[in-house]
């Protein structure tokens, strides 16, 4: 489990610069709603990549354990977004909740999804199972 906590901070990492270039260079360039889109699908597409590329020295044990382990990388996102983003950053509540407004266009939620399915997917990639 020690190794998937490093794999998450590099995530925390990527999606940490990820934001970076969202803010600095697409929403300048395309607009808040596709600026915000196209960071989603981004990062999605980054943690696929790097579970990819770590599963095999992360080494779920089980189906369970790959699963637990999306669960966890899930719960210290969030933790860290609602957590670091209120207190260390000074976000107010309600801009940290508008990411998961779907309605409105937000897609935020694809990449909990994906970092949630990532660890399963990718062991399942490399057994066939």
């Amino acid at each position: 489990m020690s190794r998937s906590l490093v794999v998450w901070f590099v995530m925390l990492v990527t999606a940490s610069i990820n934001g970076a270039v969202r803010e600095v260079w697409l929403i300048p360039r395309l607009g808040d709603t596709l600026g915000r889109a196209i960071s989603t699908l981004l990062l999605s597409a980054l943690v696929l990549v790097l579970t990819r590329l770590t599963i095999r020295w992360i080494s779920p044990q089980s189906k369970y354990e790959a699963w637990l382990i999306g669960g966890c990388w899930v719960a210290l996102t969030l933790a860290f977004e609602f957590i670091a983003g209120h207190y260390l950053f000074g976000r107010p509540w309600s801009e940290l909740t508008q990411d998961y407004d779907v309605l409105s266009g937000r897609i935020w939620i694809l990449v909990l999804v994906t970092t949630a399915v990532a660890p399963r997917l990718c062991a399942r990639w490399l057994d066939g199972n």
